[in-house]
This record gives structure tokens, C-alpha cells and sequence, in this order.
């Protein structure tokens, strides 16, 4: 299929640390509960019927960029997705989260998983919506693609819900390590063939998300998590080849020990969340030629909107220029107001071009 032209790389070409006239700008979760508009969709329709429609998807991917002069688009489904293509029931409940009413109590409920599901099959819809938003954007912005990472999906599979600690998650890295690299790895194959396949449907950048990735110690993201993550990249990259390559970003929440690890592996851009130390992942990455992504805390969208300027003005001195894409250091919070997000993309715009970082 043919998409109209990209008009702006931005994001591409940050990505790729190259040369850009500002700074590009997304957030994650910049499609969701704090857009009014994005809560009329949500009360006709379900969560999930949303994400499995494409229409729907499309719809609400593209509504914050009539808002804000975002410089991409994500394509709106959930990292859950993958769960249920191998069989596993997820349901959205209202003030709670995801939920999955039968998770993995036993490593003997492995069993009862589809490892290897017709991803055309199972999630079609995902490539449906990407290049219907790939037509519907007219090449104004880049769309991006994504998954979960293998830990971060397996802590839901195996929890049942979301928790502080995913306590039960963890302890089967202990107690059944065998399986737990028998799932992770699982997950892997599927995650692998669904970011190449959403790179063939018109995602121009792929991000993984291993948002529970700070729960493991270092030796433990070393063994658990980092082999699954590299050879996600290693993979995807090598099933696109040169002629369909896209970027890829790793977003491992929390993980400030494994940025220089995760500056080894292929991924072009490594996303920083608000706690981390930007000066270190800095060094490191300017040295293995990655570029950042990050990392303003969500949380400084609830100052007034002189706050979020002052705030960003000192993401932006510490961040730099080059080889960066700004964004917050975790999703949008659905009780922030848009007008907040709105002074933090104009802000990056007008900062990284003043000459004063």
C-alpha cells in the first residue's frame, strides 16, 4: 500500500541523532482520559472495542493532534493485546485497570496458552488501524507502533491485575526460572513477529515498553529481561532489513541500571523516565550513538502553566539537542488538563530553537 509523503521527520530523524530545527515532542498516552473528546468515544464504546476498531483507533490516535502540534502520533491500542491473541482473557475495568479473570496461577497454566497464534489472525485489527491512520495523517506526522516487552507482559499474565510490587510475577523468576524463560521467550517470538508486521502496516518508529522493569534488580534485568529486549531488536531489525528499517525505541521504566546495557543493543533511541539521571544516560549514549527520549515528570503537568514552561525549560537544558525526542517520563495522568500538555510541546518547540540549550 502507498502512504502519502512524510512532510515531517522530526522524530525520524532524531531518532537517528541527526541534524532537526526543533526538537521533536510527542507523549505517551497523549491519546486518552484527559481529552474530553476522547471520553465521548469511551462512553459509546468499550476499551477494548476501541482498540479493535479501527475506525475507532484511528479516530482517537488522531485527536490530539488537532490539539497540539505534536510532531507523531501513536497508534491507540494496548500492550494487553498480546495476552489475548495467545488465548488469555483481559478485561478494562473501570477504576481498576486490566484485569484478567483466569491469569497463569501455576506454571502448569502455560499449557493452556497459544504460543504460537496467526498473528494476522489475532491481531489484524492493529495493522487495519495503523494504515487507515497512516491515510487519514496525509503524512503530517510519523505514526508510531509499539508492544510490551516480555516481562512487562508477563507480570499481568501471571498477577492478574496491576500491582506495586508484582509480587506473584517475581516470585516465579525464583521459583520456576525454567518456565519463566519459557513464557518470556514465548512472548518474545509473538512480540517480534507483531512489531515487524506493524512495520510493514505503516509504523515508522517501533517502541517496546518494559514499563516494570525497575522491579528487577540488575542481575536480575541481566538475566531475565535484557536477552528478551536485545534479541527483540536484533530480530525485528533483521526481518525489516535495510530497505523497510524503522527506529526503534526501549522504554524500561525505572531501569537506571541497565541504561548503559541497553545503549549495547540495537535499539536507536533509549526512553528515560522522570527519575533518572539524564547527564549520566547522556554520556553513555553520545558515546554508543544513541539517541533519548524523556523525561519530564507527568506530575509537573499539574503546576500552573508558567510551572510546566519553567519545568521544561530545565528538561530541555538538561536533555540538549541533539539526537533527543522530548516526552513525559511515563504516560499522561487521565486527571491532567490538556491546556498543561499543550505549554510543554510548545515549550519544547520554542526552546530548542531560541539557542538558549
Amino acid at each position: 500500500m502507498e502512504f502519502p509523503p512524510l512532510k515531517n521527520d522530526r522524530l525520524i530523524r532524531a531518532a537517528y541523532r541527526k541534524e532537526v530545527d526543533k526538537v521533536p515532542v510527542w507523549a505517551m498516552r497523549q491519546a486518552g482520559r484527559y481529552l474530553p473528546e476522547f471520553k465521548e468515544v469511551r462512553a459509546k464504546n468499550d476499551f477494548f472495542t476501541v482498540c479493535r476498531t479501527p475506525e475507532l483507533a484511528c479516530e482517537v490516535t488522531l485527536q490530539p493532534l488537532r490539539r497540539f502540534p505534536l510532531d507523531a502520533a501513536i497508534i491507540f491500542s494496548d500492550i494487553l493485546v498480546v495476552p489475548q491473541a495467545m488465548g488469555m482473557e483481559v478485561q478494562m475495568v473501570p477504576g481498576k485497570g486490566p484485569v484478567f479473570p483466569s491469569p497463569l496461577k501455576s506454571t502448569s497454566d502455560l499449557e493452556k496458552l497459544d504460543f504460537e497464534p496467526d498473528i494476522h489472525k489475532e491481531l489484524g485489527y492493529v495493522f487495519d488501524a495503523l494504515r487507515l491512520t497512516r491515510q487519514k495523517l496525509e503524512g503530517k506526522v510519523p505514526l508510531i507502533g509499539f508492544s510490551g516487552a516480555p516481562w512487562t507482559l508477563m507480570c499481568y499474565m501471571v498477577e492478574g491485575a496491576s500491582s506495586s510490587t508484582f509480587s506473584k510475577a517475581r516470585a516465579w523468576l525464583y521459583r520456576s526460572p525454567e518456565e519463566s524463560h519459557k513464557l518470556m521467550n514465548a512472548l518474545t517470538n509473538i512480540i517480534i513477529d507483531y512489531l515487524v508486521e506493524q512495520a510493514k502496516a505503516g509504523a515508522q518508529l517501533l517502541q517496546v515498553f518494559d514499563s516494570h522493569a525497575g522491579l528487577m534488580d540488575k542481575s536480575t534485568f541481566r538475566r531475565f529481561a535484557l536477552p528478551y529486549l536485545r534479541r527483540i531488536a536484533d530480530e525485528v531489525k533483521a526481518k525489516l532489513g535495510p530497505e523497510r528499517a524503522v527506529p526503534m525505541t526501549v522504554f524500561a521504566k525505572g531501569a537506571h541500571y541497565g541504561i548503559v546495557d541497553l545503549c549495547e543493543t540495537k535499539y536507536d533511541v533509549i526512553g528515560l523516565d522522570w527519575t533518572m539521571d539524564v547527564q549520566a544516560a547522556r554520556l553513555v549514549a553520545e558515546a554508543k550513538g544513541k539517541a533519548l527520549q524523556g523525561n519530564i515528570d507527568p506530575a509537573a503537568l499539574y503546576g500552573d502553566e508558567e510551572s510546566v514552561r519553567k519545568g521544561t525549560e530545565a528538561m530541555m537544558k538538561e536533555m540538549g539537542t541533539c539526537g533527543v525526542i522530548a516526552n513525559l517520563g511515563h504516560g499522561m495522568y487521565p486527571d491532567l488538563e490538556p491546556a498543561k500538555l499543550g505549554a510543554f510541546v510548545d515549550t519544547v518547540h520554542a526552546c530548542s530553537t531560541s539557542g538558549e540549550i
